[in-house]
């Protein structure tokens, strides 16, 4: 029987910014040969001719897109908030993979927290988090794969299998030096799990100790930088509060990080989904 490809979701407000995302989302989706819904949330509210119009804008848009790049784009508009509409949308049409665009960190956002990282709490589909249009249409050389303590660590390893193996991915894993040996042991096991599962994928892999400096999301974002990294991976925190919204957790540092790197990102809970069925049914 015949599977379904999943598709990449974009969300759409008409922005430069979501261009950027839309472009980002060609890119993966002509690599991987698969398909994209554009996804406009309004309010719901919204009267029957104001959601018209605003379906007619999104279809010439998207004629444009499909002329230029001959690929196939669909539209979807639904009523609701961004920070829970896109993350249902993508769950309950199982899409792929979400690509977002985000203007970082800015003005108000500094006070209440990264936008883009509270859409993608709670989503069982990762996202990929964008500020810049593709700087090329090439695919990722070097993906950055950060390792701590923390047991979800794992969880974003199938995604570096998935992109090592079609978008011919050198894996670089950061590890941090550590001096405790409680943590240094759960350390421990999660680069040896990655490394184990690399190495039987026959994925190309390199190790890095980072100095100890306190600050491991920052010292990765630094050596993003250094290799020119075409994407970052990173697993969300479990169990996100308040507070890491309103004093930054790591990922919300490397989501808006200064150098515009493309960033991955997995929420613990979406361990369960198959990324092997990324764009398969």
């Amino acid at each position: 029987m015949e599977t379904k490809k999943r598709f990449i979701l974009i969300p759409w407000d008409n922005t430069e910014i979501a261009e950027n995302a839309l472009l980002h989302g060609i890119k993966i989706a002509k690599m991987v040969d698969t398909s994209i819904v554009l996804l406009h949330i309004v309010s719901k509210n919204i009267t029957v001719l104001e959601k018209e119009k605003a379906q007619l804008v999104l279809e010439e848009l998207i004629e444009r897109y499909i002329k230029e790049y001959k690929i196939l784009i669909e539209s979807a508009i639904v009523g609701g908030s961004i920070f829970s509409a896109i993350s249902e949308y993508a769950n309950d049409h199982e899409a792929g993979i979400v690509v977002m665009g985000t203007h970082g960190m800015k003005g108000m956002q500094k006070i209440t927290g990264s936008w883009a990282l509270k859409v993608i709490v709670g989503s069982k589909i990762p996202f990929i988090v964008v500020q810049e249009k593709p700087s090329d249409w090439e695919k990722f050389k070097n993906i950055v794969f950060p390792v701590d303590f923390r047991s979800e660590s794992k969880e974003k390893l199938q995604w570096a299998i998935y992109m090592g193996k079609y978008f011919d991915s050198k894996v670089h894993i950061l590890k941090q030096k550590i001096t405790d040996k409680s943590l240094l042991r759960k350390t421990n096991i999660n680069l040896n799990f990655a490394i184990k599962y690399l190495t039987q994928n026959r994925i190309e892999y390199e190790i890095h100790e980072l100095p100890k400096t306190g600050n491991f999301a920052k010292d990765s974002l630094a050596f993003s930088q250094d290799i020119n990294a075409d994407l970052i991976l990173l697993t969300s925190t479990r169990n996100i509060t308040l507070a890491n919204y309103m004093l930054g957790a790591q990922e919300q540092y490397i989501i808006a990080n200064s150098s515009r790197i493309p960033v991955l990102i997995v929420n613990p809970m979406a361990s369960f989904a198959k990324v092997g069925q990324f764009m398969y049914g």
